[in-house]
C-alpha cells in the first residue's frame, strides 16, 4: 500500500463562473499533475457549473 498523504495533497475548487471557492477534495500529484476539473453544483449560482483547481 503506502503512506497515505504522502502524494495525496488537499486542493481547492473554484467554480469558473462566480469565482467561488466552494468545494476541496484530494489529489494524487503523483499520478495527476494537471490541474483538476470538475463539474460540481454551486450554491451560488444555483445550477451545475465547471469548477477548476486553484492555487
Amino acid at each position: 500500500m503506502g503512506i497515505k498523504g504522502k502524494n495525496d495533497r488537499m486542493v481547492v475548487l473554484a467554480c469558473e463562473d462566480c469565482k467561488e471557492r466552494n468545494y476541496t477534495t484530494v489529489k494524487n500529484k503523483k499520478n495527476t499533475k494537471d490541474r483538476m476539473e470538475l463539474s460540481k453544483y454551486c450554491p451560488t449560482c444555483k445550477k451545475h457549473t465547471t469548477h477548476k483547481e486553484t492555487k
